[in-house]
């Protein structure tokens, strides 16, 4: 294979997705957590008439990226709200969960 064919142009970034990442993990819960310095994100499955629920993945963010991605999700919202309709969050189907890890947080 020719690398030079390959090689990133100017500021181009080349991602990488493997197969075990790019086949993805359910998660039905987010936490979310923040220090002076960056953002955590647990994203959980909690399954039916189970008590016990696992981090799924945590994935670590400084506070200008945990911004960017806000920025895109509302964005990427607002587009999929256009094509199919509003999303209704309905919080009589999904009561709080009380959490509390010591810090401040979230729950998406």
């Amino acid at each position: 294979m020719d690398n030079q064919n390959n090689a990133p142009k100017g500021n181009e970034l080349q991602i990488e997705l493997n197969e075990e990442i790019a086949e993805g993990t359910y998660s039905n819960l987010a936490i979310i957590n923040h220090s002076n310095t960056e953002f955590v994100v647990d994203f959980v499955r909690i399954m039916p008439g189970i008590p016990k629920a696992k981090v799924q993945s945590r994935i670590i963010l400084t506070a200008h990226h945990a911004k960017r991605l806000l920025m895109a999700l509302g964005e990427n919202i607002s587009r999929y709200e256009e094509t199919f309709g509003e999303i209704e969050i309905n919080d009589q189907q999904n009561p709080p969960i009380p959490m509390n890890f010591g810090g401040p947080t979230g729950m998406a």
